[in-house]
């Protein structure tokens, strides 16, 4: 029997690891909220990976509690991921998806562009999410997984923050109000270069994030969370002494 799997969070997206983790036979052990880490690590010490699937907010929580057995054996997957939130708690070496699929309660997987993963257990998720037909590309290079995460970061605040405005698809966004998105855009990427204190093509990654509009051209801008992110945004910008002045008229017309 193949070493089993411990997956953090069985919502909908944990849900969707968790079935191709068993297709690929390994015996997966889920862990809720309720349950204690360092109890499930004592009876599993030595799992093949950890896989913590939790929300954006709940992730920090969880990794400060995360058992000192299973620390060279994690997968992260969140949104607004960036190298510094595994870091600073002396986490060497995870294993990283950046995650281009969507589960929604009630529907099948919706895939937009291959999702790249990087990390000792990169090929298990490709194998393992190869069997639910969604596809993995595995990365290179911890540079490659920085501008892959920047890139989903980019997409992500990008179209919830200019949704706030102009709501709509994706498609309809870049058609109908380009030169918000740009800006919107441009404003995100300086954002991330603050955050992780390295510089990126803007050109570049607005070519990316349009691929993955072609994806998946009807998917709405704004999603529940799109609020959120432009705090979040904003609270990061001024941290890092940043303008943004788009960012800013943004939420300035939502508190109106």
């Amino acid at each position: 029997m193949k070493s089993p799997v411990i997956v953090i969070g069985i919502g909908e997206m944990g849900s969707v690891f968790a079935r191709g983790l068993l297709r690929s036979g390994h015996p997966v052990y889920p862990v809720t909220r309720h349950d204690d880490l360092d109890d499930v690590a004592r009876q599993l010490p030595s799992p093949e990976l950890v896989v913590v699937a939790v929300a954006e907010k709940d992730l920090h929580p969880v990794l400060e509690k995360i058992p000192p057995a299973w620390q060279q054996r994690l997968c992260l997957l969140q949104n607004e991921l960036l190298p510094g939130d595994w870091r600073q708690y002396g986490f060497i070496k995870p294993t990283v998806i950046s995650v281009w699929f969507e589960k929604k309660k009630g529907q099948d997987v919706k895939v937009l562009i291959p999702s790249p993963a990087y990390g000792p257990a990169a090929e298990l998720l490709k194998s393992s999410l190869g069997s639910l037909d969604i596809a993995v590309r595995i990365l290179a290079s911890e540079s490659e997984l920085l501008f892959e995460l920047v890139l989903k970061n980019v997409y992500i605040v990008t179209t919830n923050c200019a949704g706030l405005k102009a709501g709509g698809s994706v498609s309809e966004l870049w058609e109908n109000q380009r030169e918000l998105a740009e800006t919107v855009a441009n404003e995100v990427i300086g954002i991330q270069a603050a955050l992780t204190g390295e510089s990126f093509q803007p050109d570049q990654l607005i070519k990316a994030m349009l691929a993955a509009f072609d994806g998946d051209p009807e998917h709405g801008c704004m999603g529940r969370s799109a609020a959120a992110r432009l705090a979040r945004a904003l609270q990061q910008a001024d941290a890092a002494g940043l303008a943004i002045p788009c960012l800013r008229e943004i939420a300035a017309s939502q508190s109106s």
